[in-house]
This record gives C-alpha cells, sequence and structure tokens, in this order.
C-alpha cells in the first residue's frame, strides 16, 4: 500500500525541516515599547455614604371637616395640578347652615329701618320737648307760669333725650348684631369650601385612603402626594465626618448608574442612636425618572492622599480581569492587578503591584505577550 509510505515521507520532511535565520531572527525580535515607573501620587480622597432619594416637598392631603365623600376624582399615580379638586364631600349640611346664616342676616337687616324711625321719632319728640322747655323758661322769669309747669316741660326734655339715647342705643345692637351675623355668614361659606378637597401644589398622587361613600373625619389622611421635579438625596454620613460636610459643598450623587453633580442644601443636628449616623440632605438637579425611594451614594472630597498609581492607557483589560505588563530583566510579565479610584489620566493600583517597578505604557503593543522579550524606546 502506498498511503502508510507517503504519511511517514511527509512526517520524516517535515521533522527534518530547519528554520531559516530570517525566521529566526522575527520570531526573536524583541517587541518595542514605551516604559515608566510606576510610583506614588496624591490622589484626591473620598468619602462615600449612601442614602435614600426624597421628595423635596411632600404633603399629606386629609379633610378639615366631617362627611361623606360624594365624589373622589384622583388615583394612585395620577398628577394633578395645584388646585385640581380630588374629592367633594356631602355639603347639604354646609349649605343648610350657609342659608340659616343669610336668614339671620336679612332678619336683622330688615329691623334696622325700624331702628332708624324710632331714632327720627325721639329726635323730633326732643326737638319738641326743648323747644316747650325754652318758652316755659322765659315765661316763669316773667312770671307768666308756676313752677309746676316749668318742673312738668322740664321733665318731658328729659324723658324725650332718654327716649333718643335707648334708640340709638337699640341701632347700635343691631349694628353689633349685624356685624355677628355677617361673620356667620362668612364661616359657613367657609366651612361649604370644606367640602372641596384640592390638590395643595401640582404633583403626584402616591396614596390613597379613600372611595366614593367613605365618613371622612377632621384630620385623617386622605392623599399622599409629592412635587415633580424636586428630589433630594438623604444620605447617612458617619458622625465622625459631620463635622466635615459644609452647607453648599458640592457633592458628586449616583442613583441608578447616572452621576450628578450636586450640592449639600441641608446638615440635620441629629445623630441616629442606632446607627451613629446624621441625615445630610442633598439638592438634586431635575432629570427624568427620578422617584422617591431610590437608592443613591454620595461622594464627599476629603482631602489627598498618597497612593500608588498608573496611567489608565497602561491597564490592559481581558473580560473581568485588569493587568499590566511589568519588565523584568528585559522580559515583559503580565500582572493581574486590584485596581481602585481612577481621578484624572491616573488609575489607583491596590494590589499586584510595587512602588518603582516599570511597567509598560501607552501604546501597549498589540504582539506584547506574557514572556516576550521587550527593546525600551528612548
Amino acid at each position: 500500500m502506498r498511503f502508510p509510505l507517503i504519511v511517514l515521507f511527509l512526517i520524516s520532511t517535515a521533522c527534518g525541516r530547519k528554520e531559516s535565520p530570517a525566521e529566526r531572527k522575527i520570531a526573536t525580535a524583541p517587541v518595542v515599547v514605551q516604559t515608566a515607573v510606576a510610583g506614588r501620587v496624591s490622589l484626591p480622597s473620598a468619602y462615600e455614604a449612601s442614602g435614600t432619594v426624597r421628595a423635596r416637598v411632600s404633603a399629606t392631603v386629609s379633610a378639615k371637616l366631617m362627611g361623606y365623600a360624594r365624589e373622589v376624582r384622583a388615583q394612585t399615580g395620577d398628577r394633578v395640578a395645584e388646585g385640581q379638586t380630588l374629592v367633594i364631600l356631602d355639603a347639604r349640611d354646609q349649605q343648610a347652615a350657609v342659608i340659616q346664616a343669610e336668614a339671620n342676616r336679612d332678619e336683622v337687616r330688615s329691623a334696622i329701618p325700624e331702628a332708624d324711625s324710632a331714632i327720627a321719632g325721639a329726635k323730633a319728640q326732643v326737638n319738641l320737648a326743648q323747644a316747650t322747655f325754652q318758652r316755659m323758661q322765659e315765661l316763669l322769669e316773667k312770671r307768666s307760669v308756676t313752677r309746676q309747669e316749668f318742673d312738668e316741660a322740664s321733665a318731658r326734655l328729659q324723658a324725650a333725650q332718654s327716649s333718643l339715647d335707648a334708640a340709638r342705643s337699640r341701632r347700635a345692637q343691631f349694628d353689633a348684631k349685624l356685624a355677628q351675623v355677617e361673620q356667620a355668614v362668612r364661616t359657613a361659606g367657609i366651612q361649604q369650601t370644606y367640602t372641596t378637597i384640592a390638590a395643595p401644589f401640582s404633583g403626584v398622587i402616591l396614596s390613597k385612603t379613600i372611595e366614593p361613600g367613605t365618613l371622612v373625619t377632621p384630620g385623617s389622611p386622605l392623599f399622599t402626594m409629592e412635587r415633580e421635579g424636586g428630589f433630594r438625596l438623604e444620605a447617612n454620613v458617619e458622625q465622625s465626618r459631620l463635622g466635615a460636610v459644609r452647607m453648599g459643598q458640592p457633592v458628586k450623587v449616583t442613583v441608578d448608574d447616572r452621576t450628578f453633580s450636586a450640592r449639600v442644601s441641608e446638615v440635620l443636628p441629629a445623630v441616629d442612636a442606632a446607627s451613629r449616623t446624621g441625615i445630610v440632605k442633598i439638592d438634586l438637579p431635575a432629570a427624568s425618572n427620578l422617584r422617591s425611594g431610590l437608592f443613591g451614594r454620595a461622594e464627599f472630597a476629603a482631602g489627598t492622599r498618597e497612593a500608588l498609581a498608573v496611567p489608565r492607557e497602561s491597564v490592559v483589560e481581558r473580560g473581568q480581569l485588569q493587568s499590566v505588563f511589568v519588565i523584568e530583566g528585559g522580559v515583559a510579565r503580565t500582572r493581574l492587578v486590584t485596581l481602585g479610584a481612577a481621578p484624572g489620566t491616573q488609575i489607583e493600583v491596590l494590589s499586584g503591584l510595587k512602588d518603582g517597578e516599570t511597567i509598560v505604557v501607552a501604546p501597549v503593543p498589540a504582539s506584547l505577550v506574557d514572556g516576550a522579550a521587550v527593546e525600551v524606546l528612548r
């Protein structure tokens, strides 16, 4: 059979072939690289605190009087405008109170013209009695009337004056009564407006505890709502770091894989006894899809620190692994590293590399592999 002989011939020929000098030169040619010495640099230090996103303005909507809910015009998740009607209560009692108050006012008003007439009549009686008294006084001086007749004219004048004072007093009572019933009309009207419960601001209904026919009591919560577009992160900061936080301090906030530039708006003075943390409120810029309850992180600047760092471009990433090439005796060695913060063009190396080691920097040649000979570019 010829086939086995051909195979043996090819194998022996391949094993006996030698590389040419040019091929050996290409295979052993060093890779030209640029290098740098890994060293410690000053990196900005930061403190990270976690927290929860909350609305800047939230409210619990409740009733001011008792009554049955006739209509409920909002549901959970609805966006409502300021002043929009949320609930209408049965207003029959309040309407009756308004009608009664208006009737009382009309009754008082109808009695005022009579009181004014009484004052006018009393004034006429006073004027007559005054004129009579003066004539009697002149006649008394001429001894044309007796003392008894003069005293009777004086008594009639005093009685007329008393009647005028009484009429004026009664008119003043009507004025006071009218002011009282007009205030009752206003109060009844205000009470009637409470039967319509409206949104205190524009926002989103988060929850509701009312249905048509529900008996509403004063102060009982009907809705909870929050204003749209205004959120903040309430971060829990360790008590030892609260003293370094200042109003207006810039903070980097990360919420739902989105990063925002924000500022501290409030630092609560109290510290939670259980967690030993204080609340720092950070106003967030307007952004879509923010909502209460989201988890967030706040990064506070805390000066600088010394750390081992390398240029970002010197790091080679393969999947979840990061490495750098270290030069050892003219040979490139792959060194797995653990990375930390990455401010600017530098990235912190937490482990896997020592201070003073020589590494390959950008651009890292694609042909560079572990164990390859290198030639450092001067």
